[in-house]
This record gives C-alpha cells, sequence and structure tokens, in this order.
C-alpha cells in the first residue's frame, strides 16, 4: 500500500509567521525561529520509512522557497478558504491519486519523534482515522484511508476544541479512529518555555537548528 507523509508549511516572513511568539520573540526572530521548526521538521519527516514525501505548501508563490529549501520533497499548494478546506484538499488529492494512506503534520512541533508519525501508518492498517493529539486541544497529525471531508471542513480550526470536534464528527461517520501520543506544537509563549526546557533534557540530535537557535537567542 502506497503511503503519502505530507508536512503542511507557509514560507516565513516576518509579520506574518508565528505572531503570537511576538512578543517575546521579534517578527523577524520569530519568522528565523519558524523556518528553523520546518528545517528540523522535514529532517524528521525523511526519517519515516517507505513514504512518499511532500511539502503542502503556502502561499501560492513560493515553489521556489520550498523547492530550494527540500528539492527532495514534491510539492503540492494549499487551496481553499481556510485550514479545514486546504487540508482536506491534500490529502483527498493523494488519496485520489492511488496512495492507500495520506498523512499530514505540522511544521510546529519540532521535537515530534519520528516513531511517533511513522506509527500513524501502521495505526491504519485497522483505523479509518489516526490523530496525533496536541495539549493544547488540537492535533499535530491527522492521517486517513480515504477522504473524510466532514472531519476536516466542519470543525472550527486554531480553538482548544479542535480534537473534541473531530472525534464527535468521526463518531456519526461510524469511523475506526486511532489516537496517538500526546505531544505539543507551539505558538505561544508558555509552549516556546515547554521546547526550551524539553530541548535542555533531550538527546544532543533532537531539533538541532531549533536548539541551536534557542541557545543563541
Amino acid at each position: 500500500m502506497k503511503n503519502a507523509l505530507l508536512v503542511i508549511a507557509k514560507r516565513p516572513m516576518p509579520g506574518q509567521t508565528k505572531t503570537r511568539l511576538t512578543p517575546p520573540l521579534t517578527a523577524a526572530q520569530a519568522a528565523e525561529l519558524y523556518e528553523y521548526f520546518l528545517q528540523d521538521t522535514l529532517d524528521l519527516a525523511r526519517a519515516v520509512p517507505n513514504v512518499a514525501r511532500f511539502i503542502a505548501y503556502a502561499p501560492i508563490g513560493a515553489e521556489d522557497y520550498f523547492a530550494r529549501l527540500a528539492p527532495d520533497f514534491a510539492l503540492v499548494p494549499q487551496i481553499g478558504n481556510d485550514l479545514g478546506e486546504r487540508l482536506d484538499n491534500v490529502l483527498s488529492q493523494c488519496l485520489n491519486d492511488g496512495f492507500g494512506r495520506a498523512v499530514i503534520m505540522d511544521s510546529d512541533s519540532p521535537t515530534l519523534p519520528a516513531h511517533c508519525v511513522a506509527g500513524s501508518f501502521d495505526a491504519l492498517n485497522d483505523a479509518d482515522v489516526v490523530l496525533g493529539p496536541c495539549a493544547d486541544g488540537g492535533y499535530y497529525l491527522i492521517g486517513l484511508t480515504r477522504p473524510q471531508p466532514r472531519l476536516l471542513r466542519e470543525v472550527k480550526m486554531s480553538t482548544p476544541n479542535v480534537l473534541r470536534d473531530t472525534l464527535a464528527i468521526a463518531r456519526e461517520e461510524n469511523l475506526r479512529v486511532a489516537l496517538l501520543e500526546q505531544w505539543f506544537d507551539v505558538d505561544t509563549a508558555a509552549e516556546l518555555d515547554h521546547l526550551r526546557k524539553e530541548l535542555r533534557d533531550a538527546r544532543n540530535g533532537t531539533a538541532p537548528r531549533t536548539r541551536r537557535f534557542l541557545v543563541n537567542l
């Protein structure tokens, strides 16, 4: 069964990237930090075996940036009026193009272990949907075996209820759901502090670009 792994990403732009981290960071620092998040996440994706790798990118017109950043990844544009619509479009495109399992992950969780992502494909052997719960009530990853527009288009994204609302729709649709290990993404100053503490205690190879930036900050 063919597996597609997508990393959702935006081109870093000061004043438009990680704005909830300003303060404590400046707009330029927040954009630079996100670029390191993204680079570490792409390395994480490279550690997942037996998958075709994609960047689901935004905005349209950023193709050259992402092609230089990760020439070993295929590029697919994010198309849609909101995040749920864009997620549905890129996942459905992969599944309709012949992939049996499609998983999309965020680029805000640079310390996520690769085994969590690899395990999502195994979970889809017995489930219709796999979700990686975030501590803030959202999810860092969603994977499907066939298009499920309601799970993505009917959930209001970027709220503390994303995971709860997604699970409620999955129950209505009689879908089998697998939940992965809980992790966290970094959108706020408190989550940035959590990341700093985690990297102080983590193995030296974990998120090396992010770690170096935070040490030198």
